[in-house]
């Protein structure tokens, strides 16, 4: 398996199919670079070289006690990106995975990403203030932390519920497909489930997003219950320069099903045009 160690000495498992133009995964808190198995296969089907890494603490990459924070998530991106030699780069990133590709793009990217596409996308900020009222409530935030702490593998098992829309009348999401989230989110150290969830919440990308000189698509599903689109996606196309906004109805925050479909196919789009 393919593995580079960063400057600090962490090892960042990756995985590629493909040849051709770079297209980069980051995947989403806690799982790995699995959650993106079905966009390998149909982004490098299409003639493009698909990537996807093992956030640090993250599936088969390092158990990382220290550096769980989005600018040395972004910074180990950009070493990455640069052991492998990328260039004319697509950056694409769900959940605090679009976070990563954001700041790694905005303060690395120069010279070699074109293109930033987010799903579900934690920027510009998640947490709820005087300033944020439609974020997220540091006392759920706080809970997400107590629930990871007491006993990771049952908090796992019901998060997949909001995660998918499974708690939803009508929801056509797979127990198989919650199963693979419990088996991802068992495979992410507990100190990096822990830390990770400061990162994605209370890091402001604000800057992040107005810096950013590059096309960028925002996906969101209207019915996410993890990341308030109201604080995240609706917020952020406001801020970026050269910003293409789409809010999928009824769609949730975990990319399966005909979400996943459509999805796929307009990032497709968005990196021909």
């Amino acid at each position: 398996m393919p593995y580079f160690t960063t400057s600090d000495g962490t090892e960042i498992y990756y995985t590629e199919q493909g040849e051709g133009q770079p297209v980069l995964f980051s995947h989403g808190w806690p799982l790995s670079s699995d959650a993106w198995q079905v966009e390998l296969k149909v982004f490098a089907d299409a003639g493009f070289r698909a990537i996807a890494h093992d956030r640090r603490g993250h599936g088969r990459s390092s158990r990382t006690y220290t550096g769980n924070d989005m600018s040395t998530y972004a910074t180990d991106l950009a070493e990455l990106v640069d052991h492998l030699d990328l260039h004319d780069l697509v950056v694409v990133g769900h959940s605090t995975g679009g976070g990563e590709v954001v700041r790694y793009a905005a303060q690395h990217g120069a010279g070699r990403v074109v293109k930033v596409a987010t799903a579900g996308a934690v920027p510009p900020i998640m947490l709820q203030s005087a300033t944020n009222p439609e974020g997220t409530s540091i006392e759920d935030l706080d809970n997400i932390r107590a629930g990871v702490l007491k006993d990771a593998s049952q908090f796992w098992k019901d998060l997949s519920s909001p995660f998918y829309g499974a708690n939803r009348p009508g929801a056509q999401v797979s127990q198989g497909a919650r199963d693979d989230f419990w088996r991802q989110g068992m495979l992410v150290g507990l100190a990096a489930a822990y830390d990770c969830v400061k990162a994605f919440s209370e890091t402001d990308q604000t800057e992040d997003l107005k810096s950013l000189d590059v096309p960028i698509f925002i996906a969101q599903g209207d019915d996410d219950q993890i990341v308030p689109i109201a604080a995240a996606a609706e917020k952020s196309i406001k801020l970026v320069k050269d910003g293409t906004l789409k809010v999928y109805p009824g769609a949730p925050h975990g990319i399966y099903g005909a979400y996943q479909n459509e999805l796929d196919q307009d990032i497709l789009d968005f990196i021909r045009r």
